[in-house]
């Protein structure tokens, strides 16, 4: 199979099972999955791509908390946020320079899906438990990556050709 079909069956078989259990058994934003899915590819595949992919998101999401946190502390001041976003922004830049993360869009990627969350979910930083927008982002984000490279060591499957000798009967 080419590499190109190979990958396309890997990502339709993987992302309908992607989205089945997140509607299902995993409740948890299917839409964060998949960015971080994508955020796998992008930032290089393999083992190293999800390392740095993780890190990176994780890293977003951290960010973005530390954000939505001075924002609750001062909630409907478009200053307050303003400025805790400009901040958080020039962190994101900053934090993408360490050597293990240096892909700031997978930075950014964590810091839009954790805000997102928040909105989909309801569930503000200020909240407790499992529920944490910040948990279920970062274990949203875990869960794409894995999907990534699932679909990535799938499709190299596809694309192996057999080495057995066929048998003539």
């Amino acid at each position: 199979m080419s590499p190109t079909l190979a990958l396309a069956t890997s990502i339709a078989v993987l992302g309908g099972l992607d989205t089945y259990l997140t509607a299902t058994a995993l409740p948890i934003p299917v839409w964060v999955t998949f960015i971080a899915w994508a955020s796998f590819f992008a930032c290089g595949g393999g083992v190293p791509g999800l390392v740095k992919s993780v890190a990176s998101n994780w890293i977003g999401i951290v960010i973005a908390s530390l954000c939505l946190l001075v924002i609750s502390l001062a909630p409907g001041s478009p200053v307050v946020a303003a400025v805790s976003v400009g901040v958080g922004s020039g962190l994101m830049i900053l934090a993408a320079s360490a050597g293990f993360l240096g892909y700031p869009p997978a930075i950014v990627f964590g810091f839009a899906s954790l805000v997102g969350t928040t909105q989909a979910t309801g569930h503000g930083v200020l909240d407790g438990g499992i529920t944490h927008p910040t948990l279920v982002a970062g274990f949203s984000m875990l869960v794409g990556a894995l999907f990534g490279i699932v679909s990535e060591m799938l499709a190299q499957a596809l694309t192996q050709r057999s080495t057995a000798p066929a048998t003539v009967r």
